[in-house]
C-alpha cells in the first residue's frame, strides 16, 4: 500500500543481528563449498600442481591473514613445501623487484578490494609467480589481476566482523591443498553437521561470556593448527568488544609473556586434538601452576581439567580440519561478550569492510 512503512524483520532492531545471522549461515556455506565449489577447487589445484611450484608465498591482511597462516601449516605439513608470509610493503612502498619464477603466491581476501593486496599480487605475477586469489568476489580487482581464482561462495557478508568468510576461507584452502597432493578432501564432509551442533549450543557460550564482561585483557593461546584460531579469536574479541586480547603460540608464551599471567588473568586455550594439543600440554601445566583463570576449547579431558570450557566434538575429525570447528564457539563468545558490555558487534568503531591499505 502506498505510503506504508514496512516493519523490520524480527530481531533486526537488536544490536548484533547481522553478525548473528551470518554466523548462523556457516553450516550452509560449508555445504555449498563442498557441493558446488569443491570440483572447481580440485581442478584449479591440479592445474597448479602440474606447474610444480618450488615455494609458496601467502599474502593477506586481518582475518584473511589468519586463514593464510592456517594454509601455511597445511602446506608445510601436508605438502612439505617451504612457505612464507609476504611483506607487501616491500613492493608497494619500497618498490622491490622480487624474483618469483616457480613460486606460487596465494592471496586471501574476503572482498578482493584492498589496493595493497591487488598491487602486490600484480607485481608478483609480473615477477614470474603463479598467482591464485581466494576471495568472496569473483569480480574483484584482486581476482582480475590473478592467474587463478577460488570463489568462497559465502554470499554477501554485511557485518564488519568477518565470520562466515573466515570459515569459508579455511575450508577452501584445505580443499585446495588436498587437491595439490592428489586428495579429494573427503574428511571435510562431516564439518557442516558438526558446525550446526556447535552453533546450537548458544546457552553454553552465553554462560561462558559472563566470565569476561568486565575483563581488562585476555590471553589466548594454542599450538600447531590451533594457533591461527587463537589469533582469529583474539582479533574478533578486540574488534567487537575492544578487550585487548593477546594471542600467542604456546611456545612463544613461555618465552616471557607468561610472566603477565596470574590468578586473575583470563586465559583461553584452544586445544586441537592431536600433535598440536600434545605440544601445548606443558603450557597448560604451567598456566594451571600459576593459578590462571583457564578456559579450554577442546576435548573432554582438557575441558574437565580447566576452570571452564567448551567441549568440541572432535571424534573422527582429523587434526588439520578441527580449526574450522574451533573458531565457531569463539566467534559466538566475542558476540556474547560484546552484547553483555552494552556494545553493538555489527558496528565496531574505526572499521570498514574494505580496508584501503597501500
Amino acid at each position: 500500500m502506498a505510503g506504508s512503512t514496512a516493519s523490520p524483520a524480527p530481531g533486526r532492531s537488536r544490536p548484533g543481528w547481522i553478525m548473528s545471522g551470518e554466523m548462523a549461515e556457516q553450516p550452509a556455506v560449508l555445504r555449498r563449498i563442498l557441493a558446488d565449489g569443491a570440483p572447481a577447487i580440485r581442478a584449479t589445484a591440479q592445474r597448479i600442481a602440474a606447474r610444480r611450484p618450488r615455494f609458496v608465498l601467502l599474502c593477506a591482511r586481518g582475518t584473511s591473514d589468519n586463514a593464510a597462516l592456517y594454509a601455511k601449516y597445511l602446506i608445510e605439513i601436508r605438502l612439505g613445501l617451504p612457505c612464507g608470509l609476504t611483506s607487501m610493503s616491500t613492493t608497494t612502498a619500497y618498490g622491490a623487484e622480487p624474483h618469483l619464477d616457480d613460486v606460487l603466491l596465494i592471496t586471501v581476501s574476503q572482498s578482493g578490494g584492498s589496493p595493497d593486496l591487488t598491487a602486490s599480487t600484480k607485481a608478483a605475477r609480473e615477477a614470474g609467480a603463479i598467482t591464485l586469489a581466494v576471495t568472496n568476489n569473483a569480480d574483484s580487482p584482486l581476482a582480475e589481476v590473478s592467474e587463478f581464482h577460488l570463489d568462497l561462495l559465502a554470499g554477501p557478508e554485511k557485518a564488519l566482523p568477518a565470520t562466515k568468510t573466515y570459515t569459508a576461507e579455511l575450508l577452501a584452502l584445505y580443499l585446495f591443498v588436498e587437491g595439490l597432493r592428489g586428495g579429494d578432501g573427503a574428511p571435510a564432509a562431516l564439518l557442516p553437521d558438526l558446525a550446526e551442533q556447535i552453533l546450537a549450543r548458544g546457552a553454553e557460550i552465553r554462560e561462558l561470556a559472563g566470565r569476561y564482561r568486565f575483563a581488562e585483557r585476555m590471553v589466548i593461546t594454542s599450538r600447531g593448527y590451533g594457533y591461527p584460531t587463537a589469533k582469529e579469536a583474539a582479533l574478533k574479541l578486540m574488534e567487537t568488544s575492544y578487550i585487548p586480547a593477546l594471542a600467542y603460540s604456546g611456545a612463544d608464551l613461555l618465552h616471557g609473556p607468561l610472566a603477565m599471567v596470574d590468578n586473575i588473568s583470563p586465559v583461553i586455550a584452544i586445544v586441537t586434538e592431536g600433535r598440536g594439543g600434545a605440544a601445548l600440554q606443558p603450557v597448560l601445566d604451567r598456566l594451571r601452576g600459576r593459578g590462571a583463570d583457564l578456559v579450554v576449547v577442546g576435548p573432554q579431558a582438557q575441558v574437565a581439567a580447566a576452570s571452564g570450557g567448551f567441549l568440541l566434538p572432535t571424534d573422527g575429525v582429523p587434526e588439520e580440519i578441527q580449526p574450522i570447528l574451533e573458531i565457531l564457539p569463539l566467534q559466538k563468545l566475542a558476540w556474547e561478550v560484546t552484547i553483555a558490555r552494552g556494545q553493538d558487534p555489527d558496528s565496531p568503531r574505526a572499521m570498514a569492510k574494505v580496508t584501503q591499505t597501500r
